[in-house]
C-alpha cells in the first residue's frame, strides 16, 4: 500500500511520513522530492524551475514507487506536495491503474498556521528562507480543498502523533502506540526537521 500524503510546503508531510514510519511496522519512506532534486543537480541554476514541470520527473516517480510497491512488503509513504491536478492523475492516477493500492490524505491548515510552520523552520531567516513554499501557499491551499484531492485531514490543533492515527486508522494500518513523553516528541521533531534541511 502506498500512503501519499498530500499538503502545501511547511503543512507536517515529512514530520507525519517519518512518524507513520516509526510507528508502522515494515513501513519505509520515500520522498518524491529526491528525484526532483537529483534533476535540479544535473541542470545550470538558471534552467531550474519547478521540477514538477518535467516528464523525466513524473515518470520517474511513478515507475521507482512503482518498484518498491511491487518489491517491498509493508506500507510506502510518499510525502510529496502535488496539487496541479493533470500532473496527480499522471503521477497517483497512474499507480492506481497499475494495480497499485494508493491512499491520499492532504493535510491542510489555516494559512496563518503554515506561515507560523514556515517560520519556525526557517533557521533563523524566516519567511525569506521559505519565500517559494510562501510564494506557492495560496494555491496550494485552494487546489487541495478539492473533492480530488480528498482525504482532508485539518491539522490546525492536531499533534502530529494524532495525524499519523488519523491516517493508519483510515488506511486499516495497525499503528503502535506513541511512547513519546512531550519533550522527546519534540526533540524527535526537531532532529527530523535537521535532517531535511536543504542547502541548495
Amino acid at each position: 500500500m502506498l500512503l501519499w500524503i498530500n499538503g502545501p510546503f511547511g503543512g507536517g508531510k515529512t514530520q507525519t511520513a517519518y512518524e507513520l514510519r516509526r510507528r508502522l511496522p515494515g513501513s519505509i519512506v520515500c520522498d518524491p522530492e529526491h528525484i526532483g532534486f537529483g534533476l535540479h543537480r544535473t541542470m545550470p541554476p538558471a534552467l531550474r524551475g519547478d521540477f514538477q514541470d518535467l516528464s523525466a520527473w513524473r515518470h520517474g516517480v511513478r515507475e521507482v514507487l512503482g518498484i518498491v510497491l511491487r518489491k517491498h512488503d509493508g506500507p510506502v509513504i510518499a510525502p510529496m506536495t502535488l496539487v496541479h491536478p493533470l500532473y496527480f492523475a499522471e503521477v497517483v492516477g497512474r499507480l492506481r491503474e497499475d494495480g497499485h493500492e494508493v491512499r491520499h490524505f492532504a493535510l491542510l491548515a489555516e494559512r496563518g498556521t503554515v506561515l507560523r510552520r514556515l517560520r519556525e523552520r526557517g533557521l533563523g531567516r524566516g519567511l525569506k528562507r521559505e519565500s517559494f513554499a510562501v510564494r506557492r501557499l495560496d494555491d496550494c491551499l485552494e487546489r487541495l480543498r478539492e473533492p480530488e484531492f480528498a482525504e482532508h485531514i485539518h491539522t490546525d490543533q492536531l499533534p502530529i502523533a494524532q495525524v499519523a492515527e488519523h491516517i493508519a486508522g483510515s488506511a486499516g494500518l495497525p499503528i503502535a502506540p506513541n511512547t513519546d513523553s512531550p519533550l522527546r516528541g519534540r526533540l524527535r521533531r526537531y532532529a527530523t526537521g535537521l535532517r531535511h534541511v536543504r542547502f541548495d
